[in-house]
Parts: structure tokens; sequence; C-alpha cells
């Protein structure tokens, strides 16, 4: 960072600061920004469970949720008018927001302070905007306020081009700045030894390993239809590594169950032994020295804005294999390609490989593929050898340092 910036009051928001990508960004923002401004984080909801804890000054809006329509707006509003007396309140300089309801508070409560909004994840292709109130949302909402905001920061240069196509966003308000890692930490993190049996199954075995939150987006069901593509074409060795919960357990589960694949999971307390095809590892607090084990990692994501799994699994040194989906995997594995390019057969880039999307009616198809590149980097060690170089060196770009630096040349701009 800068040390000729003036420091200043920063009010960091986001709905809540449960296990997710855009949480982690905001808790690491806020403490590298705490190093030279006074920072406070703000949640909507006192209950609802910290996953990162901060140094920082944590607050609540804690207006009561109410029912229907009306019930809902009333809440939103008593929201808006408390982000606004907190900005008073703290003198707030720039207030950050991270996920679009805390955008919404942000661009309502706006007076005279900065108001930058953290973009993590597609518009376009996220599966939870849908219906009437997703049209409202896509159409409406985000086109008129976002506009009001005095710069917005998408994670990824993809990102940026869908935000000013989609809403007509002036471009030079639309600033990227990519999610940073702590690769020295994380790769001192990959060194801790694993349990005695989990460490005897990646030392016996190809392990073939996948982390984040079981949901629609992170598309995690259709690696059980690879592994079984994989079996079908003879290949025995192979293990799937799933670290991560969410609401889809089942879903993936039952998948595994149609495909005669034997799962063991970590919430049955059944001892682990090396008898299984699939290995739900759930959360861990360390995910790391897993990863860091693992032949091959993946990223099989049907949308994101800038992936932080497959940038830990570059940091923990290790070959990764991504889908090619919309945003972010391509910027990272092959920055020189252009954006609007999609792998339509495995693409062998730069730092890593890209794949074709598992979609669902493609799966069948597509789910091939993918295991046939697999069994090709499986049986070339130097290949693979290679890409973990290729990997490390490329996250070595998204350092603390050199991103926080472009944070701060924003908060070094005057409000317009």
């Amino acid at each position: 960072m800068s040390s000729s910036s003036a420091r200043k009051n920063i009010l960091l928001l986001i709905p809540q600061l449960t296990y997710g990508g855009a949480e982690r960004v905001f808790h690491d923002h806020g403490q590298e920004l705490a190093r030279q401004h006074r920072v406070i984080e703000c949640v909507f909801d006192s209950r609802t469970e910290v996953a990162f804890p901060t140094q920082n000054q944590l607050v609540a809006l804690d207006v009561p949720a109410g029912a229907g329509i009306v019930g809902k707006l009333s809440t939103f509003i008593k929201r808006v008018q408390r982000v606004k007396a907190l900005k008073r309140e703290h003198n707030i300089d720039v207030c950050i927001s991270h996920l679009e309801g805390a955008d919404y508070l942000n661009l309502l409560s706006k007076g005279p302070e900065q108001v930058l909004l953290c973009i993590h994840n597609s518009k376009r292709h996220d599966p939870n905007i849908r219906g009437a109130l997703g049209w409202l949302r896509r159409r409406v909402l985000m086109p008129l306020l976002y506009r009001s905001a005095d710069c917005i920061v998408p994670v990824s240069r993809d990102l940026r081009q869908e935000l000013i196509d989609m809403f007509a966003l002036p471009p030079q308000k639309v600033v990227t700045i990519n999610n940073f890692f702590d690769v020295e930490g994380i790769r001192r993190r990959s060194q801790e030894p694993l349990p005695v049996a989990t460490a005897a199954l990646f030392a016996n075995h190809p392990i073939l390993i996948t982390a984040g939150r079981l949901a629609r987006e992170k598309n995690q069901k259709a690696l059980i239809d690879v592994l079984h593509a994989l079996r079908t074409q003879g290949q025995s060795a192979p293990k799937l590594a799933l670290l991560g919960d969410g609401p889809l357990r089942a879903d993936v589960i039952g998948r595994c169950q149609e495909l005669g694949l034997r799962s063991w999971q970590i919430w049955d307390e059944q001892p682990l032994t090396e008898d299984y095809d699939l290995y739900f590892f759930g959360f861990q607090a360390n995910p790391f020295q897993y990863i860091a084990r693992a032949s091959v990692s993946l990223l099989c994501s049907a949308t994101e804005g800038f992936p932080m799994a497959l940038c830990e699994a570059m940091a923990c040194g290790v070959p990764v294999a991504s889908t090619d989906c919309p945003t972010g995997p391509r910027e990272i594995l092959a920055p020189q390609t252009p954006a609007t390019q999609y792998a339509a057969a495995p693409e062998w880039a730069e730092f890593g490989v890209l794949l074709p999307l598992l979609a669902e009616s493609t799966l069948p198809t597509v789910a091939l593929v993918w295991a046939q590149t697999l069994t090709t980097m499986l049986a070339d060690s130097a290949q693979r050898t290679y890409y973990a170089a290729q990997a490390y060196a490329r996250v070595q770009d998204f350092a603390p340092t050199k991103i926080m630096q472009q944070w701060e040349s924003l908060l070094n701009e005057s409000p317009q």
C-alpha cells in the first residue's frame, strides 16, 4: 500500500459472514485495509453465524424481517435508514459493499461518502436470478441504481465487460480488481499433516479433488458423472475427494448411488478406508493440506466471478483442470486469449487445462471428454509437474500487496 494515502473511515457492508467466497474476500479486504485505515464491518443480522472473525469493529443492522411484500419493503427501508445513520455516526469516508443486497443499501443511503460496489458474480449467468423478481433485479434495479455508484469493482475482466454490456454503465466507472491470495500462507498451511488414514489414501491413489460449497452454481453433481465415465473407461485407480458442504449434499450423494459409486462421508463417522470411489470430507478449516496432496484439482462450476478455489489450488502447487465457465477461469489460466473464447474441446492453456462446461444438456458427452483429459493428465507425471509450476507462477500475480495497491488508488479518488 502507498504510505502517502490519507487515513480514512471505511464501512464494509455485506449481508452475512457465513462460509463463502465473497464473505472470505470481504474479510480479507477488511484485514488488509485496517493496516492503514479505520475499518468498520457491517452485517445485516447479529444472529447469523460469523465464519470469519475480525479484529475490526463489527456492527449489525438488526432490523427484524417483516412478513409479506409490505413487511419486506418496510424492512428494506429501515435497513437503508440504519446504514445512513451508521455512515453519519462513524463519519464514513468510503463505503464498500459486497453482494447485491448490500449494494442496494449502500447506494440508497448515499451521502457525501465515496460509494464503491465490489461485484463477485456474473449477473447474466447466475441461476439464482430468475422469475419475476429476477427480471426486476436484472432489468430495472441494477441498471438504474448501479449508475449512481462512484465506482463499480468487478473481480474479473470478463465480469467488467458483462456489467458494461448489460447495464450500459460508463466504462470509466467500472474498474477490474482481481481477488488476492496469501500465497505464502496457503503454501505454509498446505504442509500441515493429514490424519494417518487420509494421508495413506492420498499416497496410494491418484486423487482428483474439488473444493467448494455444495450448491447449484458449483455443479459438483456433474463430477460424479465424470468419475463414472472414468470407471467405464477402465480407470479404477483415481478417487474423487470433495471438500465442502451445502444444500445440495443429498443430491450429490444421491447421484453417486444412482451410478453405483461407493461414497465415504465424514458425516457418517465411519472409519476411512481405501475401498470407496468418492470421499466427502465436508467443510475443512484447512482445505489446503488436502489439495496439496492431490494429483489434479478440479473446478466444475457453472458460473463464477473470480474463483477462489482455483487460485488457492494453484497456490498449493497443484495442476488444475477447470471448466471454462463465465467468468474467471479463462482470465486466470489463459490470460492472453479473448474473453469471448470458450473451450469446446480440451484446451491445454498456459497455466492449466480448460474444459467444456458440464451443462446438463450435454453432460453424457462432456463427462467423457473430461474423463479422457484427466486420464491423459494422470498418465503423464512430467506434464503435471510442468502445470503445477505454471500454476504456482501465475498465482503470484494475485499477491495481496499488488492487489491492495489498486484498491488504495481508488480510495484516493474523490466521490463523483
